[in-house]
């Protein structure tokens, strides 16, 4: 079970009972989970996993003189061959999906292994071959061969699960066998940053290390989601885990199941979060949507006519309430689809048509620039906390900036100015200033007087960082 140590706080509160209207009431609490329970613990597994670590380089026995009394000391903490490869285990849950023996778990839970078992509740145990992963969402399916069909469950439609509704965790925490837990949906589309498509269940049934891979049922005894992480202190439930959302999963497990791998659509674009700074330095209406902030060259987005700055409101006829969203709803697309996309450029609606791509994967960046270090006495931009300088070989050298870079690099940042507060920091490349690009450090220091003096709030800056564009806006003064 993946682990987030995050500190906590609990809160106690008081209330008064209240009088619901029937027509609000959710389901009522079962008298018992048993009949339930029955049904599911046999679609459950146990997955054990083996991995071979390769012995040390160096003698990991310290030098230590013959007759030495630490010598019998280490060699019973290390053993009597500290240089032989060492086998390591783990354990971890999953559950059955086709009678023909496919099974779903985490990928964390089988990642690295050398050999993976699966045991079934009567006792049964079989091996298992890796049919596919994806590491993105920590999906993994396996494969046994069965003597005869398996008791199999299905995923259920995870977007119907409403905070508040009963829930079940099957799953075998700590290797002490199969263990039922109960609770409830305690929030739905959670990003605990755990990957690119994070849009978890939260649920207060009791989940602990092992618990990794198992099924989230609903009392309809559909699969809503795969237990994948914890928020504890202690390694233990303080009855806040996280689930895959079962739509989210049906997809990706299917491609595995077909490909042996995720296929997901691409468009080609950089977004990011509309901040209210964001919002007022391009008059945007809102803080909703997704912000283009940069545009892959040839790509889909590009030969739609997407440019720097639109902002994303819809996808395929689906609206996009902000960032988060949109990578979801493009990976979902199906590969080659052609589907409308909605933006908002300088306050006017537009939509075009966009043919979505396969995503691949992330090519290598180009090597820096080496050069002498950076010239001194650069000039300060007081407004804003920020010492800028030229683009010249010898910056490019120091901060290792690509030479299709452009613009004016930052030198230095002040603490506690805008800058400071939103995380520029030296190495930070303004490309653009209220939508004009920049060459020189005289050029930025013109355009924030100037729109200071025009009674200006916020200054609107594109920064290219490692080479990814990002816009941030800062308040002036």
């Amino acid at each position: 079970m993946l682990s987030l140590f995050r500190p906590y706080a609990v809160l106690a509160c008081a209330f008064l009972a209240l009088s619901v209207p029937s027509a609000l009431s959710a389901r009522p609490a079962p008298d018992s989970f048993a009949d339930l329970a029955d049904k599911l613990l046999p679609t459950v597994v146990n997955i054990s996993t083996s991995q071979t670590l390769k012995a040390p380089t160096q003698n990991a026995m310290p030098q230590l003189p013959p007759g030495s009394p630490l010598e019998d000391l280490f060699k019973n903490f290390l053993g009597p061959k500290p240089n032989a490869p060492r086998h390591v285990t783990s354990l971890g849950s999953g559950f059955i999906i086709d009678p023909s023996g496919y099974i779903v778990t985490n990928n964390h839970v089988i990642e690295n292994s050398d050999q993976i078992t699966v045991s079934l509740q009567d006792g049964t145990q079989m091996p298992a071959k890796l049919v596919g992963r994806d590491t993105k969402t920590d999906l993994a399916l396996l494969k046994v061969t069965p003597k005869k069909p398996l008791p199999a469950t299905h995923f259920g439609d995870s977007d119907k699960a409403r905070i508040g509704d009963w829930v079940i965790a099957i799953g075998d925490p700590f290797g002490i066998g199969s263990t039922v837990t109960a609770g409830i949906v305690s929030a739905r589309n959670r990003n605990i940053n755990a990957g690119p498509y994070d849009d978890f269940i939260q649920t207060d049934a009791p989940i602990n290390r092992g618990n990794s891979g198992g099924p989230l049922f609903n009392m309809d005894g559909d699969v809503v989601g795969i237990n994948s992480q914890i928020y504890t202190p202690s390694g233990g439930s303080v009855g806040i885990g996280f689930a895959i959302p079962a739509n989210l999963a049906r997809q990706v497990v299917g491609q595995l199941r077909q490909f042996g791998a995720a296929r997901r659509g691409w468009i080609g674009v950089r977004i990011q979060q509309v901040t209210q700074e964001i919002a007022e330095g391009l008059s945007l209406p809102t803080t909703q949507g997704a912000l283009v902030a940069d545009v892959t060259k040839d790509g889909p987005a590009a030969k739609a006519g997407l440019i720097n700055g639109d902002l994303i409101t819809g996808f395929d006829g689906k609206p996009v309430p902000d960032d988060r969203a949109l990578p979801r709803i493009v990976a979902d697309t199906p590969i080659g689809k052609s589907v409308n996309i909605d933006v908002l450029r300088k306050g006017k609606k537009q939509t075009m048509r966009i043919s979505v791509q396969r995503l691949a994967e992330d090519t290598k960046p180009d090597k820096p620039v080496k050069a002498p270090p950076a010239p001194k006495n650069q000039p300060k931009l007081a407004q804003l906390g920020l010492t800028l300088g030229p683009l010249d070989a010898a910056a490019r050298g120091k901060f290792k900036i690509r030479g299709n870079v452009q613009g004016v690099v930052i030198t230095a940042v002040e603490g506690g100015s805008p800058a400071a507060e939103k995380n520029l920091k030296a190495g930070d490349v303004i490309v653009e200033v209220a939508g004009q690009a920049v060459k020189t450090p005289d050029d930025i220091s013109k355009k924030v007087e100037a729109d200071a003096k025009a009674g200006k709030k916020v200054e609107l800056l594109l920064i290219n960082r490692d080479g990814d564009l990002t816009y941030v806006g800062l308040r002036l003064g």
